[in-house]
């Protein structure tokens, strides 16, 4: 492969082998990553992101396939990727017995800084990221918002090219799940490309540039949020019935009229429906009420991305496999083909 491209993968593949057989985790994946945004890849857990990532980041290596990160060969090149490339993972990797700024100043003299360097530039990562009046505490001191933001801190000591983020916010409360997607959005805008796993439909919507999709170690579908949403229908409407009890007789009227069987939600009085035709909802709306069926709100928009992933996968979002049950689950363990003497965090 030979390509400007930051990531390009063709027919990957990691099989892990085990006394009940053997686990495709990635089993052919392609994809094509341009420079300077942030790309998504979007599967429930046990899907193959992390394995995936693991791969490109040259923690694990392929068993078949070929992939190329910032042109150069993640296997047979391995040094120049990990010179190039940051990866925060999905859980925390500092010493939680450390400092914010212990933490940090050990990191970049690591990298190479001389001590008054160090500090220096650990007391602008915690102003950046809104820690200096935790910068003092022991990590394990800090809420999981604060660890995420220090964790991803510390993966960008020294701005990497390409930096891969293995389900930040996973667990994260609201808040501090839009903390981090500022964040994001900072280093992208500074020049970073991002690739972004997570499990959250909302997440990629909200950060994603163009989305993968993953099933079963494979890309199922790739595009744009928009394009996704439009390949599975052209319209979604979402109605609400004055009385539940007629919710069941206006989901026939709409399915006669629009040639869709309705999705009945578990508000009892609510229904939704993909349509192909959008102008054909009014008339079938106009049909309900001649019936003398009161409906007290609808809307007509875009499917969602929980639609786009029932649609594409058969079930919906949060039917997810136990993580603690899950290959696709990070170690600590590097290969004796791509060994490291860093933690998996700073590949």
């Amino acid at each position: 492969m030979s390509s400007p491209l930051a990531i390009e993968t063709r027919d990957l593949v990691k099989v892990f082998r085990g006394k009940q057989g053997d686990n495709r985790a990635v089993d052919g994946v392609d994809l094509a990553v341009a420079g300077g945004g942030i790309h998504g890849v979007l599967g429930p857990n046990g899907a193959g992101k992390t394995t995936t990532i693991r791969m490109l980041a040259t923690l694990t290596v392929p068993d078949a396939g070929e992939a190329r990160v910032l042109g150069y060969d993640v296997v047979r090149e391995a040094a120049e990727v990990r010179s190039r490339v940051a990866l925060t993972g999905q859980f925390a990797s500092l010493d939680e017995d450390l400092t914010g700024t212990e933490n940090l100043v050990m990191l970049a003299r690591l990298y190479g800084y001389s001590r008054t360097a160090a500090r220096e530039r650990a007391a602008e990562l915690l102003d950046a990221f809104d820690l200096t009046a935790s910068a003092g505490k022991q990590v394990k001191a800090y809420s999981g918002g604060m660890r995420r933001r220090i964790d991803i801190a510390g993966s960008i000591v020294v701005r990497p090219e390409l930096m891969f983020l293995d389900e930040p916010t996973t667990g994260l409360d609201p808040r501090s799940r839009n903390q981090v997607w500022e964040i994001v959005r900072a280093l992208v805008g500074a020049g970073t490309t991002i690739l972004l796993t997570t499990q959250y439909l909302e997440e990629a919507d909200q950060l994603a540039d163009r989305i993968s999709v993953i099933d079963h170690g494979r890309v199922i579908a790739e595009g744009t949020s928009g394009e996704l949403k439009a390949s599975v229908g052209s319209g979604a409407v979402k109605v609400r019935v004055a009385d539940p009890a007629e919710r069941a007789e206006v989901a026939r009227l709409l399915a006669e009229s629009l040639d869709q069987v309705p999705d009945l939600d578990s508000d009892p009085a609510s229904l939704s429906l993909r349509v192909a035709r959008p102008e054909l909802v009014a008339g079938a709306l106009q049909r309900v009420g001649e019936r003398g069926l009161v409906v007290s709100e609808y809307s007509l928009g875009q499917p969602s991305l929980d639609e786009v992933f029932l649609a594409l996968t058969g079930r919906p979002a949060e039917d997810q496999a136990d993580p603690a049950t899950r290959t696709d689950r990070p170690t600590t363990t590097t290969t004796d083909d791509a060994p490291t003497t860093t933690r998996e965090a700073r590949a």
